[in-house]
């Protein structure tokens, strides 16, 4: 999981998409703000666009994730 300081939770899906982009894509999008018709779009157009695993967990699901190893200088943060 990782932080970043500058997201600004006001972007529309365009404005989104252009930070995701210029960032190290992810092996899979988790997108879990905002109404759920909306967020699978935005999930069908990353990966249509960018190549990009997209998904939209549904209300309670549980999902299991690796911790990698960021490069020193990378940007963000991470949480256990």
């Amino acid at each position: 999981m990782v932080t970043v300081d500058a997201f600004s939770a006001h972007a529309d899906a365009s404005e989104l998409v252009d930070w995701a982009v210029a960032t190290e894509p992810p092996r899979t999008a988790y997108l879990v703000h905002g109404e759920p018709d909306w967020a699978r779009t935005l999930a069908d157009r990353s990966c249509a666009e960018h190549g990009w695993p997209a998904v939209v967990p549904t209300d309670g699901e549980r999902v299991l994730l690796q911790r990698l190893r960021r490069a020193k200088g990378s940007r963000g943060s991470r949480h256990p």
